[in-house]
């Protein structure tokens, strides 16, 4: 593998911690009183929490602004980060090979800075990576290439050795779109995309202990 950068997703990704999310779009509608409606949890599974903030006010008629529903997913999320988020298997080795060959790193993610901050300091990653951005600050979600775009101009690498690692599909299929690398990592909460995730992406792991294979 001839990599100068690479661009990590953080849940799913470098930290199991998908099942949270899972259930956080239906924690928050019983939260405020409501029920949730059928396939609320597919509904929003792509959505940055932006995005998920703005559909709950259109389609439950919530009074709250979008920062305050922000401010009550991050107050729900908060305790699982700084405590209980653990990263995958093989994370920090690979890591570690990353940055001992000189390989520049962030990551983009659709969680909100001050938890991912938190959550990699736990982990004690956080020496890696030279940007975290967030869909929040960089005004996109996952399904628009400039997320891609801008990651990869903050690292000022090459586009043709850059890689993108991602577990979700539509991330995925954002980031070939971009023109990306995607190496796609596997995930409980994609294991039915599975077949489709192997064929967008130009390698598929089960765990960062085999990207040792791809190295000299």
């Amino acid at each position: 593998m001839n990599i100068e950068g690479a661009i990590f997703d953080l849940d799913g990704t470098l930290l199991d911690s998908m099942p949270v999310w899972d259930t956080l779009a239906e924690d928050y509608i019983q939260s405020i009183g409501k029920n949730p409606k059928a396939g609320l949890r597919e509904k929003v599974s792509d959505m940055s929490l932006v995005q998920a903030a703005d559909y709950f006010i259109s389609e439950y008629g919530i009074s709250a602004s979008q920062e305050e529903i922000l401010n009550q997913f991050n107050e729900m999320l908060s305790d699982f980060y700084i405590k209980k988020a653990k990263v995958k298997k093989g994370v920090k080795e690979f890591l570690g090979l990353l940055k001992n060959r000189n390989v520049k790193m962030c990551v983009v993610t659709a969680t909100e800075k001050i938890l991912a901050e938190k959550a990699l300091k736990n982990n004690e990653m956080e020496e890696y990576f030279q940007y975290i951005f967030t869909c929040t600050e960089m005004g996109y979600g996952k399904d628009s290439v400039e997320i891609f775009n801008q990651a990869l101009n903050a690292l000022d690498t090459c586009k043709d050795k850059t890689y993108v690692f991602e577990d979700a599909l539509y991330a995925i299929e954002t980031a070939k779109k971009a023109g990306m690398k995607v190496v796609a990592v596997f995930d409980k909460s994609s294991a039915e995309k599975k077949q489709q995730i192997e064929g967008k992406a130009d390698i598929y792991i089960n765990s960062f202990l085999e990207m040792e294979d791809y190295f000299d």
